[in-house]
């Protein structure tokens, strides 16, 4: 209990930070927010009480002190260009983002993991070789190029996919199902090639370590088939790196969606931060980092457990 409650104390430090940082980085935007909510030809008074109605007319710490005291109460405020609550705007963003990210960690692990894995047990052959070039290429590329680069290629060039949306409009049922996944394909494809090389390389690294212990050697001794030294003994220690990773590549996997999202226009939480830019709509901004932020922090904290679970020495620290 003690290690969770460690764990969760520099969690919530971390979210503080995250929206400190947040609430003030987003006013550092240019343009005018006034122009968002104020139409230029209403008069000076009814001006004044559209500003004061979102806050605007405070100074900027009295705002930061409202907001925080609105965020404890689990309001995000009102969104300045739909007028409706920022809440409303994201629940119907988040679904398609958790959609997207969910698919795109699933497809990463249960590829990553057994590539790794026999990676690591043909180690220097051509096969690893091969593995390994291919997990360094797909770490050092960009997430917008990868995009576009499919896009053009499945989307345009062979139209084997959609290029941009998330559903058709006009499909209902089953055929709304078999659309949301014909639309999902490249965007979580994209993500997928830019997550995979980290999972690929750190199980291949840390199984070969594993392979090297003194228990898998006396495994082996015992004549314990080998498929089962490596999936059932070696595996079970391995995996304690990459779990980390899992954990900690969430906030590039979020990232990702961002970017993502953007290019092909999937009705995201990515999206909508998208928009709220260009729109100088700071309370969606503000909320959208807050959810990020929230779920990165969660994803955090579960891998600290989860690794406290998979090695009891860490709960020490």
């Amino acid at each position: 209990m003690r290690f969770i409650g460690l764990r969760l104390a520099r969690g919530l430090l971390t979210l503080w930070f995250a929206v400190t940082v947040t609430f003030f980085l987003v006013r550092l935007l240019p343009g005018d927010p006034v122009l968002a909510v104020a139409d230029p030809n209403m008069t000076e008074e009814l001006r004044r009480k559209l500003l004061a109605d979102f806050g605007l007319d405070k100074p900027l710490a009295a705002q930061y002190v409202d907001y925080l005291g609105q965020l404890l109460h689990g309001n995000l405020g009102m969104s300045f260009r739909q007028s409706v609550p920022v809440t409303t705007v994201l629940m119907e963003r988040l679904p398609w983002t958790l959609i997207l990210t969910g698919s795109a960690m699933v497809v990463t692990i249960a590829l990553g993991i057994p590539l790794g894995v026999l990676a690591a047990t043909r180690a220097k052959g051509w096969l690893d070789r091969v593995i390994q070039l291919t997990g360094v290429t797909a770490q050092s590329l960009f997430v917008p190029s990868v995009g576009i680069f499919l896009m053009y290629v499945l989307g345009v060039w062979l139209g084997w996919f959609p290029i941009g949306g998330a559903v058709d409009l006009d499909a209902t049922g089953i055929a709304a199902t078999v659309s949301m996944v014909h639309h999902l394909v490249l965007p979580c494809l994209s993500l997928v090639l830019i997550q995979l090389g980290g999972y690929v390389l750190t199980m291949r690294t840390t199984l070969i370590e594993a392979l090297g212990e003194d228990y898998v050697s006396l495994a082996r001794a015992k004549g314990v088939r080998p498929g089962t030294v490596v999936w059932k003994h070696a595996l079970r220690n391995a995996l304690l790196p990459t779990t980390t990773i899992a954990g900690l590549q969430l906030g590039t996997l979020v990232g990702g969606a961002v970017l993502t999202e953007t290019i092909y226009a999937y009705p995201g939480i990515g999206r909508a931060i998208y928009e709220a830019v260009g729109q100088l709509d700071f309370p969606v901004l503000q909320g959208a980092f807050v959810l990020l932020a929230a779920a990165v922090v969660v994803a955090n904290l579960i891998t600290d457990v989860a690794y406290g679970i998979l090695d009891p020495r860490v709960r020490t620290t």
